[in-house]
């Protein structure tokens, strides 16, 4: 196994491109090689020592190849692909394809490549709040237990079982990142559920209109009462290159489930923060059309849980709410930098 050589999948993505480059900057990541994998060929940051794969991962064989490229067995793997919530809820044989059968593909190739390496390969996974649904305590804490309401949320549980397992049975390292909602997302709106979450901020920014699926008016009290539970992407990214520098030992002994740390606002929090940075012409770009299915699977998701455990390891937090991410958007927006 080579030191610093980092596969990730999904690479092509949003959250995957920051980190790459993030990996690239890290003075804790010296030399590093980056081998860099999706559907689509990605692209690689500027001055990284990398390979960009393009890899239909459904296919074991592809997938088995990212461990056996010229950079040699990796020894981080960090799984970001799949499909997002919505696009995963309207078709749910490819949402299983993608999102359970190809992370699977790669956690076996990665447990052969460790076997061969004779070390254990770090499986860093992107989960999702989305594990969550039904009856749910005020705060979700470690030990709340999953019940999904959707296909994305299943999916992910699934892989999660599997992680775990492997890691019990000492085939892989795992740790499993239960990510919040990530806001400010760039770029055109995504297949997810919760993609308005970003797109009633981004959009109007850019004098661009948007569309919010809670609601019918500025005015509806279900802005007010539909809560999320939300983190920046700089934020996310610290995390993530965090998850690989956590001993194992410190993790609890039954499972590899970190809820990342995250804050949480209204949907009126953040119409109220995009007012306060950009004023209320940013916010009459915001139009409100109902959408029951949408509305269903968002609140169905926790808003509220237990930091302790996740800062008990390292992990971070956004301090000051919706504000300062917008305004910071707004600022990358101006210097061209999203």
């Amino acid at each position: 196994m080579s030191k610093n050589v980092i596969l990730i999948t999904g690479a092509g993505g949003f959250l995957g491109k920051l980190l790459a480059r993030a990996l690239v900057d890290d003075s804790e990541t010296p030399d590093v090689r980056l081998i860099l994998a999706d559907i689509v060929e990605p692209k690689a940051p500027v001055a990284a020592n990398a390979l960009a794969i393009e890899a239909d991962l459904t296919n074991p064989a592809q997938a088995d190849g990212l461990f056996k490229t010229k950079f040699g067995v990796p020894d981080t793997v960090y799984c970001l692909h799949g499909i997002m919530s919505r696009g995963s809820e309207d078709n749910f044989d490819f949402g299983v394809k993608v999102n359970v059968d190809s992370v699977r593909a790669v956690l076996e190739a990665a447990r052969h490549a460790s076997q061969r390496a004779e070390t254990l390969i770090k499986f860093i996974f992107t989960s999702s709040l989305a594990v969550y649904g039904g009856p749910l305590p005020s705060i979700v804490t470690p030990n709340t237990i999953a019940t999904p309401q959707g296909a994305y949320g299943m999916a992910k549980l699934v892989d999660e079982l599997f992680i775990n397992e492997y890691t019990r049975r000492g085939f892989i390292d795992g740790r499993i990142l239960r990510l919040p909602t990530i806001v400010v997302r760039p770029g055109p709106p995504s297949a997810a559920t919760s993609a308005f979450v970003s797109g009633i901020i981004r959009e109007p920014l850019q004098n661009l209109p948007s569309t919010c699926p809670i609601g019918t008016s500025l005015a509806d009290p279900a802005l007010t009462s539909l809560a999320l539970w939300l983190a920046s992407p700089s934020t996310t990214i610290r995390n993530f290159l965090h998850a690989r520098r956590v001993p194992a030992a410190r993790f609890k002994p039954h499972t590899r489930v970190v809820c990342l740390p995250g804050f949480t606002a209204t949907v009126r929090d953040e119409l109220d923060a995009l007012e306060e940075v950009a004023g209320p012409e940013a916010v009459a770009r915001v139009k409100f059309e109902d959408d029951p299915e949408n509305r269903r699977v968002v609140s169905s998701w926790p808003a509220r849980f237990d930091n302790s455990y996740a800062l008990s390891l390292g992990f971070v937090v956004d301090e000051g709410g919706m504000v300062p991410i917008v305004r910071r958007f707004k600022e990358q927006l101006s210097a061209g930098e999203v």
